[in-house]
Parts: C-alpha cells; sequence; structure tokens
C-alpha cells in the first residue's frame, strides 16, 4: 500500500507539472457531467450498527452496494471523504481504523479530507494509516514549522476522466489547534482555511476544468464559520464537499460568492455513513451549469407503531444488500470484539438520547459527569465536582440490557479519568467561556452540585454555584474530568492553567462501567435540571 500511495502522489506532481504547462483538456462549448458521491464524519462504524429506533444500518458492506450501483449507471464518478475517519465503534477503535480503511480500499474511494479526528492516533499511527490507504489524503492548510506539509499529505489531486479534469483541494478547520489532540497536534501550524484556498484555486484553475473543495470545516448558522466562508471569499470553487458538524441536509446550501457574486453549493451527509450524498454536476467552460444533489439512505430505518401496539422496523428508501465479499472481510473484527464487549453490565429503563448533548443538559451527560465525580471520589481524589464536553458523548444508550460495547461507543476516545486542581479565577473563566460553546462539541455537561444559567443572548453566564456556593476567586478547586480536557482540548485553555493534576489512568468509559454496576444495574434517564439556558 505505501508504495502504491508514493505512485499516486508521483502521479499527482506530474499532474501540476503539465497543468502548469497547458490549458483544461475540455474542448469549449462542451458540457460534462460528474457524479460526486461523499460522506462524512464516518467516525469508525465499519459494519451495520444499532441507531436508535433500529439495529443494521449503514455500514461499509451495504455502502460498497450503494457505489457499485451508482458507477454501474455513470461513467464518471467520484467518491470522497470529508474526513473524520477516526474514533467510533470498537471494532474500528481496537484496530486503529484498520477495517475502516480496508473497506474505503475496497469501495475504491478517491480521496479523504483529514479531519480533527485524524489527530488522534499519535503520528506513527497516522503515519500507517496513511501508508495503509489506497487512496491519497488531503489538508492544505495544516503544515510542519518549516512550512511543508504533513508527511504524505497532499495539499489537492487532479483527476483525469479523459474529456476532463477535475481538481480536489483538502482543507481542514484551522479550529482544529483547539479541538485537535493537543499532544499530536503541537508541532503543526494550521494556516487560515480561506487564506490558503485564495493562494491554490486560481492556480487549480488553470489545470482543471473544474475545483472541488473537500472540506472538514462544518455548516455553521453565521456566515463567518465554516465552509460557508470558502463559498463567500474564495471566487472559483464550484462545489464544497463538507464535514465536520454531522449536518444532515435536505438541500445544497447556497451562498453567493462575494467577488464573483455566483451561487455556491454546499453538501453535507450526516455520519457514520448512515447516508451518502450524491451530486450530479454538470459544466461548461470552466463554470457549473447544473447541480442535482441528494441524500441516500445506507440502510437507514425508523419505527411503526401498528394499532395493535406492536412495533415494526422499515427501511428510508430502497435495502441495501451487503457486499458479501467486503462484509466476510471486516467479520473477523467484529468477532474478535463481540468476545470482549458482549457482557450485559446492566439495564436502561428507557433510551438515554444523545441527540442534543452539543446544545442543551441531557441524561447521558449527567450521568457521565457523575460518574467521574464517583470514580474520583471513590479514589479519595477529593473532587469538587465534574467536568465533560458534550462532543465526547458519541451515541445514546437503548433502553433494554446494557452491553459493554454499548458504553465503548458512548465514550469512544481513549480518554482518561483525571482530576485537575485550578485556582478560582480559572474555574470562573471555564464558565465564562461556556456562552461560546453553545450547539458546538465543547458544551458542557456537569454533575451533581453545580448550577448557572447561561443567556444566548447576551452571551454570558451567572449564578454558578458549586455545591451550592459562589465560586471563591481565592480558593482552589478540584475538578474531574477527562484527559483531553485536562490537556486544555476543545478550547478550555483554562485548564492548562492548573496548580496541580492527578491521571488516575483509568479510562473514562471503563468508570462509566463501574458506576453502572456501582447503581446497581438498572439506571434510569432523568435530567437533574443543572442549569439553564435561556
Amino acid at each position: 500500500m505505501k508504495n502504491l500511495f508514493k505512485v499516486l502522489m508521483l502521479i499527482s506532481l506530474v499532474a501540476v507539472f503539465l497543468g502548469c504547462a497547458t490549458s483544461p483538456i475540455s474542448m469549449p462549448d462542451v458540457e460534462h457531467n460528474l457524479v460526486i458521491l461523499h460522506t462524512n464524519d464516518y467516525h469508525g462504524h465499519p459494519s451495520a450498527f444499532y441507531d436508535y429506533p433500529a439495529g443494521g444500518q449503514g455500514g461499509l458492506p451495504a455502502q460498497a452496494t450503494y457505489v457499485n450501483a451508482v458507477r454501474s449507471a455513470n461513467p464518471n464518478v467520484l467518491v470522497l471523504s470529508a474526513g473524520d475517519i477516526n474514533t467510533g465503534r470498537p471494532e474500528s477503535n481496537f484496530f486503529k481504523a484498520e477495517p475502516d480503511i480496508i473497506g474505503h480500499n475496497y469501495i475504491g474511494y478517491d480521496a479523504l479530507a483529514m479531519g480533527n479526528h485524524e489527530f488522534d492516533p499519535d503520528y506513527d499511527a497516522m503515519q500507517k494509516q496513511i501508508a495503509d490507504s489506497a487512496f491519497p489524503w488531503l489538508c492544505a492548510n495544516v503544515v510542519n514549522e518549516d512550512g511543508s506539509y504533513i508527511e504524505n499529505v497532499l495539499p489537492y489531486i487532479i483527476k483525469d476522466y479523459g474529456d476532463f479534469k477535475v481538481a480536489i483541494l483538502g482543507l481542514m478547520d484551522s479550529g482544529t489547534v483547539k479541538t485537535g489532540s493537543p499532544a499530536n497536534i503541537e508541532s503543526y501550524t494550521f494556516r487560515d482555511e480561506v487564506e490558503v484556498a485564495n493562494e491554490l484555486v486560481p492556480m487549480l484553475k488553470k489545470q482543471a476544468d473544474i475545483v472541488v473543495a473537500l472540506v472538514h470545516m462544518g455548516l455553521y448558522p453565521e456566515i463567518t464559520e465554516g465552509s460557508k466562508r470558502i463559498a463567500a471569499q474564495v471566487p472559483g470553487v464550484a462545489l464544497i464537499i463538507d464535514g465536520h458538524t454531522h449536518s444532515k441536509i435536505e438541500e445544497p446550501v447556497m451562498i453567493m460568492n462575494e467577488v464573483s457574486g455566483k451561487n455556491v453549493a454546499i453538501v453535507q451527509a450526516r455520519h457514520w455513513g448512515l447516508y451518502m450524498g450524491n451530486a450530479s454536476i454538470n459544466f461548461m467552460n470552466g463554470e457549473v451549469t447544473g447541480l442535482d444533489w441528494k441524500l441516500d439512505p445506507i440502510n437507514v430505518q425508523y419505527r411503526e407503531t401498528l394499532d395493535d401496539g406492536s412495533r415494526v422496523y422499515k427501511f428510508v428508501g430502497e435495502e441495501l444488500k451487503e457486499d458479501a465479499a467486503l462484509a466476510a472481510i471486516i467479520q473477523p473484527y467484529v468477532d474478535k470484539v463481540d468476545a470482549i464487549l458482549n457482557d450485559v453490565i446492566g439495564t436502561a429503563t428507557a433510551p438515554f438520547l444523545n441527540d442534543d448533548t452539543r446544545k442543551v443538559e441531557t441524561a447521558i451527560g449527567d450521568m457521565v459527569a457523575d460518574s467521574m465525580l464517583w470514580y474520583a471520589n471513590s479514589q479519595n481524589l477529593g473532587a469538587d465536582f465534574a467536568f465533560q464536553n458534550g462532543g465526547g458523548i458519541r451515541t445514546s444508550i437503548a433502553d433494554g440490557e446494557i452491553l459493554k460495547r454499548t458504553i465503548y461507543e458512548v465514550l469512544p476516545f481513549d480518554n482518561s479519568v483525571m482530576t485537575v486542581t485550578m485556582k478560582g479565577t480559572d474555574v470562573i473563566a471555564l464558565f465564562d467561556y461556556t456562552p461560546e460553546t453553545v450547539t458546538h462539541g465543547a458544551m458542557p455537561q456537569v454533575s451533581e452540585g453545580v448550577s448557572f444559567t447561561i443567556d444566548t443572548a447576551a452571551g454570558t453566564i451567572s449564578d454558578v454555584l458549586i455545591n451550592g456556593s459562589p465560586i471563591d476567586p481565592a480558593k482552589e478547586y478540584v475538578i474531574a474530568t477527562n484527559s483531553y480536557l485536562a490537556s486544555g482540548g476543545d478550547g478550555y485553555a483554562m485548564f492548562k492553567n492548573k496548580v496541580a493534576e492527578y491521571d488516575s489512568s483509568l479510562m473514562q468509559r471503563d468508570a462509566f462501567i463501574d458506576y453502572i454496576e456501582f447503581l446497581g444495574g438498572t439506571i434510569t434517564p432523568e435530567v437533574q435540571g443543572r442549569y439553564v439556558i435561556k
């Protein structure tokens, strides 16, 4: 695989050289069509999985069937990932995304734009993932100290379809400097995405008929954030394929470019491989002449209650048969994990839903925070409260029996439980940061003993109480948290001012499993009302 990747790099460099000397090969006034299939925020879901309310959804074998059908019906197809192949289900995490990369190779992905979670593995593990990939990893705006690109990562590629060429430019959210694993990103410089795109797109326009931006930046409400900045401020981009915010959209988001006055479409395909975006783009003389885009489900299901009270599960759209060969390749990874994680550890009397954990207090957020506080104090660490980022909680807990594997899916990151001693002034700063985190991964989920009010309109926080008392600036507080936040992750830089820290070395998910056992094995979802958002 590594030699194949080097060949791909050489081909790309040759294409760059030839593109500098020649214009695009497309004949004038000839309209072309390209079908672009895309996923984003796949997060380690190689096989079909449970997603409320049904099992058997998603999975690379079903995705392979879908892609093969599209290829058989269209002469020109491009398959792209907008980032975050890492960190999800245990059959991925336990093997550092090995089955996922095998599956992406099998499907025939053409490129992956690096996401912030591509920095979850350390450097050597990331380089192995790149070497094992039969497709290039793209990122133009993250560079080494000397300005060079990340080793074995390309800024862009140019695909030659014979009658036309397509440039694919890779960009990552520069905010990864806050959200990336601190130890793994400290040697990199994260350049502004718009600045880099404006440097490269004019050159790429001379080498290809159209430029597609494959970005892991995100769709946010404000025009000044995420991929909308590229659409508004970088002329010459035909289409933006986005990731990062896990957005499920019904139609492309259209943004008018401030320079050209032309509308630019942004598309995104939810997450976990549950959907695949399908963009049929027409272009002529370097300009987009038409775009049809749809979001196709990959065995997504819903539950319907019949008149007699029974429940049936139905597919959204057509059921896709799994590609048998790929399913056989992935199954051994599933079997190895099942042997470890199929133990029943408890029962949930109702679902613990994760849908809004990035926006408001949730029952699952309360319990994750409480589990850290409980564990820290079971070890006599004297924690005053616990603090968890909502984005670190990745899925829901269904009602009924809880398997150990479920907790690995809820808390997939390899974070340990830590206690951090902070001055009262820094604890005040911790909560002052909260209004900026609403609807983002940094949204706080807190343990018992904490209460406060967020005023989103004013961008302020008030009435903060820790165990019934206001924060004392002169006092020191001990906070139980995960190792990612303790190192300053998700923008919580105030954790870096810690007076002291202690790493329990127990994985956060194992503390959560132990906490369920401590509670007697039966848990009931209840939002405790620890803070108010108005």
